[in-house]
């Protein structure tokens, strides 16, 4: 998701409000690892089951034509997709050019935009209204631990009340740590499985759900890993 270094970020307090903060985005050099990478990140990860099959869940959870927004949708496969192609109106947030670029050209019947999920923010430049549901798979790992909750304040501030949140996170106790990645390089965090529960829910979702995957990337410098998938609903 996009990043402009001059942009705030955002706090939450404890009556459960969003306030401004001074935390300042850092995403140097994630856009352009993914503008490098392009159709080869499918190529790396071609097996999804975890991520198709948390799809057919809001698929079969949601009313026809349900607005939907995919945070972290890279080229656009397989979720936009799914989501597109179940009849929901689709709007898609990518940080990467070349993401947005390769999703828009997959799925047309969406809309993309090269955004931070910063610019989502209540106040923020990207007022794309409210969704019944919003996914975020593997996208969250892209920020450092302490926006990471702050980001899931966002996502609750996007859904209706009740809306539901498919997430998924690699199983990893990593802050902002520097991994290689199909030939080029990323910073990633994570949680372990019981943290990662606690950061949710604090934040305002209950879990209603929770699968794990071991997956094992067919890039040969991508480490085998957990992948945890949690199915949640927005708390009023």
């Amino acid at each position: 998701m996009a990043h402009d270094s001059g942009r705030r970020f955002l706090v939450s307090n404890p009556a459960d409000k969003i306030d401004y903060g001074a935390l300042w985005p850092d995403r140097t050099g994630q856009a352009e690892a993914f503008d490098a990478l392009g159709d080869r990140y499918d190529d790396a990860f071609p097996h999804k089951e975890g991520q198709v099959a948390a799809t057919e869940w809001l698929i079969r959870s949601l009313r026809p034509g349900a607005r939907v927004l995919d945070l972290g949708s890279g080229t656009g496969l397989p979720t936009a997709r799914q989501m597109s192609e179940a009849g929901f109106a689709v709007f898609g947030v990518d940080l990467s050019a070349g993401m947005v670029a390769l999703a828009r050209a997959h799925v047309p019947g969406a809309v993309f935009h090269q955004a931070d999920i910063a610019d989502l923010r209540p106040g923020g430049p990207l007022d794309l209204g409210r969704f019944e549901a919003v996914t975020a798979f593997f996208s969250l790992l892209m920020l450092p631990r302490a926006e990471i909750p702050l980001a899931l304040r966002t996502v609750h501030h996007l859904l209706v009340p009740g809306g539901l949140f498919a997430l998924s996170m690699v199983e990893a106790d990593v802050d902002d740590f520097t991994i290689p990645f199909i030939g080029t390089s990323i910073r990633v965090s994570g949680y372990l499985r019981d943290e990662l529960r606690e950061v949710v829910e604090t934040a305002g979702f209950e879990i209603i759900e929770e699968s794990s995957h071991s997956y094992a990337p067919a890039a040969a410098d991508i480490q085998p890993e957990v992948q945890i998938f949690l199915r949640c609903r927005r708390r009023a």
